[in-house]
């Protein structure tokens, strides 16, 4: 039986985990806008004209740098979900006019070759199934001396806050799936040495990682939504029946205590910024 490369997260992010992150887009939007403002500065120190922002999901990164590009340029996206190239779309027609969503699989796409001289992710390149095979495939469609700017989470034990409602939530499931690392997924690229082998066998040049230490938040009206729709807990509380499902909540809640700060929930995302090149 033939492979299918990225099968199983085209089946997450084509059902229930891309309909829970297009219900809660606003939140994950306003959660990150710290990481899309760096972005879009990156964009514009390197002079960017043609951008590609990898796994762009409801668009906001990609919208943001159409934004700042104006005239001069081309913002394109791209993501394996459906339901949030869908909304992207419809918001690029409000925005936007001239942005580019392409929904399929980064790793597998035809790209064109040579279109890009700038390729972004906002946590949107951790998931392949075969990430060298991905970069190679986006090296392809990069020109030469094209550059790579991805943000993406370094190690679990520095991101305590993404794992705060699963711990707190395990004494009372027995399923939560356990994190597998180096496993597509959140924290796929928290190894610094693995990601400069995985870009370095797909063919770029000038690896740099720098952490990056950056402030995000949401109001706290906002966070049962965040813990119950959005990450492994979202998923298994799905199933889960009623007395339990509130059992989990009022710890979960509980949990997050250290993190609420005046109605808000603040917290430290603790991130690569990773750079490279098209030799």
């Amino acid at each position: 039986m033939q492979n299918i490369p990225n099968e199983e997260m085209a089946a997450a992010w084509n059902g229930v985990s891309g309909r829970a992150w297009v219900d809660e887009q606003r939140l994950l939007d306003q959660t990150y806008e710290p990481i899309e403002k760096m972005l879009v500065e990156e964009v514009a120190a390197a002079g960017a004209r043609a951008v590609l922002d990898i796994g762009c999901g409801a668009g906001a990164t990609t919208l943001a740098v159409a934004r700042s590009l104006g005239s001069r340029g081309q913002a394109t996206g791209i993501d394996i979900s459906s339901p949030l190239i869908d909304v992207a779309r419809a918001r690029a027609k409000r925005a936007a006019p001239a942005t580019q969503f392409i929904c399929a699989d980064a790793q597998t796409h035809a790209f064109a070759p040579a279109q890009f001289d700038l390729m972004m992710s906002r946590f949107g390149v951790m998931f392949f199934d075969d990430p060298v095979a991905a970069f190679t495939n986006l090296r392809r469609a990069a020109i030469a001396g094209g550059a790579l700017r991805l943000v993406v989470f370094r190690s679990i034990a520095e991101n305590p806050f993404m794992t705060t409602a699963e711990r707190a939530a395990a004494p009372l499931l027995a399923n939560l799936p356990p994190r597998k690392p180096n496993a597509p997924g959140q924290f796929a690229f928290a190894d610094a040495a693995r990601v400069r082998r995985i870009l370095a066998d797909g063919g770029w040049s000038e690896v740099a990682l720098a952490p990056v230490d950056i402030e995000c938040g949401f109001p706290e009206s906002d966070l049962e939504r965040f813990f119950t729709r959005l990450g492994p807990l979202g998923q298994v509380l799905r199933d889960a029946d009623e007395a339990t499902r509130q059992r989990v909540i009022r710890e979960v809640r509980t949990a997050f205590a250290p993190y609420l700060r005046g109605g808000e929930v603040r917290f430290n995302a603790a991130c690569w910024m990773i750079s490279a090149r098209v030799a």
